[in-house]
């Protein structure tokens, strides 16, 4: 493939790993680097340390190739064109990024710097930062003319990040000027003219050929706004249908039915208007808190956020006032939850509302048996195993003779169990859904008490609908 670029990517997370491998997978070579020895000689040795459809076959693919692991900052930089920083943000005082691993990351940058470099803000951050990482680079005495800096945000999610990356709604790039701005639109080429997309072996998605990729390039601090700005829509879609889910329910309407008619209109599309228990992740409690206190320091009232905030906080206690109605009472009650992962097909539980329903239970001294297809050992680490806290091997076993099993994740194939088989295994038939992946009729049908979210719950016969408890 032509026009190949040699690329350095620092960090190894979600986001720099996926990017060097879809790098590589473009056509250049790659140098992702990370300062932890053992996460370094895991991705050499083969293994993958994050859970990320297609990531551990592109990684076998070009492992050793165009892509190498490394903990030497130092040589990836000299010997790369573009430098990616893809470290964490992650959210400090008051709500304002931590930016102090950036900044760590510049200030080596800067010691290696012998001849022109793009350095490009990969990671999400607030506006200025582009001036800031120009101001560290400056201090530590690198003149002017051997680098630009870039603003390149990213637009994945967990789960089906690879495709996201390869098949983009938009390429975002923010340059000062025609040269750092040509060093991008170099390394997004195989998908803005569509080469990528007619190699053999290459991933399926949205773009083509024919339909390539699209670039826009801004200025610095509009690519900056623009990544924060997104997330927070699309956090306060996901709490203003969970805000009606909880009208509908009052009003003994289905947000199911809402949300497809709400979805109809083009102007607003059916993406992220599913009921549920709210955002989580790494992404969207931390990227809505960093723009309002960005649009705070610049004198700008986004006090619409707080409020996105607050109804994403609400949910999770509407659904454990859910539990505790079906239940009557906590204590005693053994329960299966099926999911800890903050969504379907990732193993994060940052900010998971799985986890902190289950802290909630297991503080009102319910006894919980856990199931995750994949964040079960992620999810040790901050709920141990103890007597009133157990995994299970598979839904079923999750299940059996539990009082109330609880859907807390959407994995895919939570929709698809053997509902004759899940009745047999638990005590008592009732099911408390907190991703809405069935309908309350079928449910009925299948013997089952049925609670979901903005709908009407469906009782076993045996079963009368009880009170609501108070909140």
């Amino acid at each position: 493939m032509s026009n190949q670029v040699s690329i350095c990517v620092i960090g190894s997370g979600y986001v720099g790993l996926v990017a060097a491998a879809c790098f590589a997978d473009m056509g250049h070579q790659v140098v992702c680097v990370d300062n932890d020895e053992s996460r370094v000689k895991q991705l050499c040795e083969g293994g993958v340390p994050i859970f990320e459809e297609h990531l551990p076959e592109l990684l076998a693919k070009h492992r050793g190739g165009r892509v190498v692991f490394t903990i030497r900052l130092g040589e990836a930089v000299e010997q790369s064109e573009a430098v990616f920083i893809a470290v964490g943000t992650p959210q400090g005082d008051g709500g304002a990024a931590d930016l102090s691993y950036v900044e760590a990351v510049v200030a080596e940058i800067a010691r290696s710097i012998k001849s022109y470099k793009v350095i490009v803000e990969k990671s999400t951050v607030p506006v200025y930062t582009n001036d800031w990482i120009r101001r560290v680079l400056h201090r530590h005495g690198v003149e002017a003319a051997q680098f630009d800096v870039v603003s390149n945000p990213e637009f994945l999610r967990e789960g089906t990040a690879v495709v996201d990356f390869l098949h983009p709604d938009r390429i975002v790039v923010g340059a000062a000027n025609d040269r750092s701005a040509e060093v991008l639109q170099r390394i997004y080429q195989p998908l803005t003219v569509g080469d990528y997309y007619s190699q053999p072996g290459a991933l399926l998605g949205t773009c083509s050929a024919n339909r390539p990729a699209r670039l826009l390039v801004t200025s610095t601090q509009s690519a900056e706004i623009i990544k924060h700005a997104s997330n927070a829509f699309l956090a306060m879609k996901i709490s203003f249908i969970n805000a009606v889910a909880n009208l509908a329910e009052a009003v003994d309407a289905d947000i199911e039915d809402i949300a497809i008619g709400i979805g109809l209109d083009s102007r607003i599309g059916p993406g992220f208007l599913r009921a549920g228990l709210g955002y989580g992740g790494s992404c969207f409690p931390k990227d809505v808190a960093a723009f309002h206190w960005v649009a705070q320091e610049r004198g700008v009232n986004l006090q619409l956020l707080e409020e996105v905030r607050k109804i994403n906080d609400t949910q999770k206690e509407v659904f454990f006032n859910k539990v505790r109605s079906a239940l009557w009472t906590l204590r005693g009650k053994r329960l299966a939850a099926l999911g800890l992962a903050f969504k379907g097909d990732t193993d994060d539980i940052r900010e998971s509302p799985a986890i902190e329903i289950i802290e909630k239970l297991l503080q009102a001294g319910a006894i919980v048996t856990a199931y995750d297809p994949a964040a079960m050992e992620r999810a040790k680490e901050v709920l141990p195993p103890a007597e009133n806290m157990k995994y299970a091997g598979d839904p079923y076993l999750a299940a059996k003779d539990a009082d109330a099993l609880l859907i807390l994740t959407d994995w895919k194939e939570f929709a698809s169990i053997d509902l004759a088989q899940l009745n047999r295994a638990l005590h008592f038939p009732i099911i408390i859904d907190g991703r809405n992946l069935y309908k309350p009729h079928e449910m009925q049908r299948s013997g089952f008490t049925y609670v979901s979210v903005g709908r009407q719950a469906s009782y076993h016969a045996q079963e009368g609908k009880p009170r609501k408890l108070p909140v």
